[in-house]
């Protein structure tokens, strides 16, 4: 019995590492924790060419972002889910969900992917010790983002970090404690645009 689980586990694993434009061939399927292929990067000022005067829109987006094609995508922020833009690479891997603000221009780009650097060289898949942050930086999420480290990035008032700390257990109205938060694995890095 042990032996056909393995089996299932080591099958599985070829199939998933397929589609993931990460798998090393030559060796055991690994699925990277982290990349250093950069296909965006996200400053204070912006997320690759996406700044706070891009229209919100399918040909704008792509014109800001060479080589990239969107599509509508139904994404959850912390307290709500809605339609955005998600931003596709040239083969097919999602890197970017792209919000609308009221004034008909991005009001939010979340990035997504360990292919992305943030403006001090975060990466998903990052854990906060790596990145370097102190419990000062962060609050709590609430709603969707329940239990979730939300700490600003250093030097970037307009960008934000979500950790998940996948073994807390709770209470979820306050911070994880120092030595859980110490393994939180950043899931997002969030920009806002401001005026």
């Amino acid at each position: 019995m042990r032996s056909s689980i393995s089996g299932l586990v080591c099958a599985l694993a070829l199939v998933l590492g397929a589609c993931s434009p990460t798998v090393d061939y030559e060796g055991p399927v690994q699925i990277a924790r982290t990349s250093t292929v950069t296909l965006v990067e996200i400053t204070n000022s912006g997320v690759g060419g996406v700044t706070p005067e891009t229209s919100y829109g399918a040909k704008s987006i792509e014109a800001a972002l060479p080589g990239f094609s969107t599509e509508s995508i139904q994404t959850a922020e912390e307290t709500t889910t809605e339609w955005a833009l998600g931003a596709f690479n040239s083969d097919g891997f999602q890197v970017l969900q792209i919000f609308k603000g009221g004034n008909g221009k991005v009001r939010a780009v979340h990035g997504v992917t360990h292919h992305l650097q943030g403006p001090n060289g975060e990466r998903i898949g990052n854990t906060f010790y790596e990145v370097g942050l102190s419990r000062n930086e962060c609050r709590v999420g609430r709603n969707l983002w329940r239990g979730m480290a939300i700490c600003k990035a250093k030097n970037a008032p307009n960008v934000e970090l979500v950790f998940a700390i996948p073994q807390f257990q709770g209470p979820f109205d306050e911070l994880a404690p120092d030595i859980a938060l110490q393994d939180a694995t950043l899931q997002r890095i969030v920009w806002t645009a401001r005026g």
